[in-house]
């Protein structure tokens, strides 16, 4: 379990929609589903009513064949879901189409290390919130480095790349407008989201088919205490032995740091994070939103006093942090994603 996993495990469980702690005795039990939907039956929220995969075929680089998808479920907590899945090899969009669509659209990036994807506080649940706001809502389920392929630090923004692709080439049908695409991430999702931001025109995997010929560039992203900046003293602490085997090399810094890339093409930002954060320093942030500053990019950043790491959706009306949605929908009209 890396630093991070010890950190959500003792921090926080998803309950109905409210934070609540689990206990530090609580441990994960682990089920095979072979990459078969999650179990909906206890959610208080509703089930993806799609499943869109992303590649025509398997996603080459894979390591080991063998592979399966693996969901645990940590909380002890009856009707309450807290889950995390790894060992992904069918990379997919989990579609939340909203009952009285706006045209816009969001991907939602889960968190994990690089080694998990959280996908319940930090995916299914703000899926539904977004719903709620008009906003159709897909949870992208990506390729881990940690699990074997080939290239690790590019799989999960291939899967990126090629997620807002597909989803442009299938507007029409969800009801979508192609233009107004935006990506949300948490975490490790983060670094998904802040690299969509500012390398979406870098040709990170050879194109499959004709939807390779439409733009990654997302027309908003939001990440919510991301891991951005691949720099000593900055990075999460197991980023680079998980995306880069050990010690990184000044080119992989440069390449894999998302500040370093800004410019006039890249998208706006609306940032969150907790200056208390002992997981993925408040730097992350604060350094990317000065570079787009600087860049002349629309940004707005929400840095709360407390909160830590991990806390995804927020639904406590007595905690500050449930106000991190509400922000995110005015900057998301104040942009023209959705209409005023």
């Amino acid at each position: 379990m890396n630093g991070l996993d010890r950190l959500w495990e003792r921090r926080a469980l998803v309950k109905l929609g409210a934070l609540v702690a689990p206990s530090l005795a609580a441990m994960p039990l682990a089920r095979a589903l072979a990459a078969e939907p999650a179990d909906q039956s206890q959610n208080p929220w509703p089930a993806p009513s799609q499943t869109i995969e992303l590649w025509p075929s398997p996603p080459p680089g894979a390591r080991n064949p063998a592979m399966r998808e693996e969901i645990e479920e940590t909380s002890k907590t009856p009707g309450t879901h807290f889950r995390r899945t790894h060992q992904l090899t069918r990379p997919r969009l989990e579609v939340f189409p909203a009952a009285r669509p706006n045209g816009a659209a969001m991907i939602i990036v889960p968190g994990g290390g690089f080694v998990w994807q959280y996908f319940d506080h930090e995916g299914y649940q703000i899926a539904d919130y977004l719903n709620q706001h008009g906003i159709t809502a897909c949870v992208l389920f990506h390729r881990l480095a940690q699990d074997g392929w080939a290239h690790p630090a590019d799989v999960a923004i291939s899967d990126g790349q090629r997620a807002i692709r597909v989803l442009r080439s299938r507007a029409a049908s969800l009801q979508i407008d192609p233009a107004r695409i935006g990506v949300m991430g948490f975490s490790a999702g983060g670094f998904v989201a802040t690299t969509l931001q500012t390398r979406h025109g870098d040709t990170l995997y050879a194109p499959v088919d004709s939807v390779d010929s439409l733009s990654a560039r997302p027309y908003l992203i939001a990440p919510i205490y991301p891991v951005q900046s691949a720099e000593p003293g900055v990075a999460y602490a197991d980023m680079h032995r998980v995306l880069f085997g050990g010690t990184p090399t000044a080119a992989e810094i440069a390449t894999y740091s998302p500040e370093r890339h800004v410019d006039a093409r890249s998208a706006p930002g609306f940032y969150v994070h907790c200056e208390d954060d002992g997981a993925v320093p408040v730097a992350n942030s604060t350094r990317m939103v000065e570079r787009l500053r600087a860049a002349g990019i629309t940004v707005e950043a929400h840095l709360f006093a407390r909160g830590g790491h991990g806390f995804g959706f927020v639904t406590d009306a007595k905690s500050p942090l449930a106000l991190w949605p509400k922000l995110f929908l005015g900057f998301a009209q104040t942009t023209g994603l959705v209409p005023a």
